[in-house]
């Protein structure tokens, strides 16, 4: 169970960091500022944090998989209407509002509210690797959009015109 927990966390952390991944994409498709950006992911991180505390109080009243049933429904069903979006209040709305909520009911609250059910001994260990879930999310989110897209021929990285020539 602890497993599942840690791959939720994983899954929400790495749509935590999308609006920066995907920002030079959104300018280039949709024609819109910086700022405009950054108020859907403002949106996100305000709800992240705000959400967290009222999310572990619903775990207690409900229970840990109804609150993280809804949550990561919440996540798929922003992220799947940001797909359908043409106008920078429908990302603010689809991901700023959506995914935040989804998102910040993952987080931290959720790792100790885990760790406490679940666990009686090595809580500490436990706690570490599901606070650590969250931040390889975003950096395995990441991976994939520092690398170079295409080489100076306009192959892509995989393309077998990149294979090493040996003499």
């Amino acid at each position: 169970m602890a497993a599942v927990a840690a791959l939720a966390i994983v899954v929400t952390g790495a749509f935590s960091t999308m609006p920066g991944i995907l920002q030079n994409p959104l300018q280039q498709e949709f024609h819109w500022s910086r700022g405009t950006i950054g108020v859907a992911s403002s949106v996100n991180m305000v709800l992240y944090g705000l959400t967290a505390p009222f999310a572990a109080a619903l775990m207690d009243r409900f229970g840990i998989r109804r609150v993280v049933v809804a949550a990561l429904t919440t996540v798929a069903a922003g992220s799947l209407l940001t797909t359908l979006m043409n106008a920078s209040w429908h990302f603010t709305l689809f991901w700023g509002l959506l995914v935040g909520l989804g998102t910040g009911s993952m987080a931290m609250a959720f790792g100790a509210t885990v760790t406490n059910r679940w666990f009686t001994t090595r809580r500490g260990l436990v706690t570490g690797i599901l606070s650590s879930g969250s931040v390889l999310g975003q950096m395995v989110s990441c991976l994939p959009s520092h690398g170079p897209s295409t080489t100076t021929t306009g192959a892509p990285p995989w393309s077998p015109s990149r294979s090493p020539r040996w003499p």
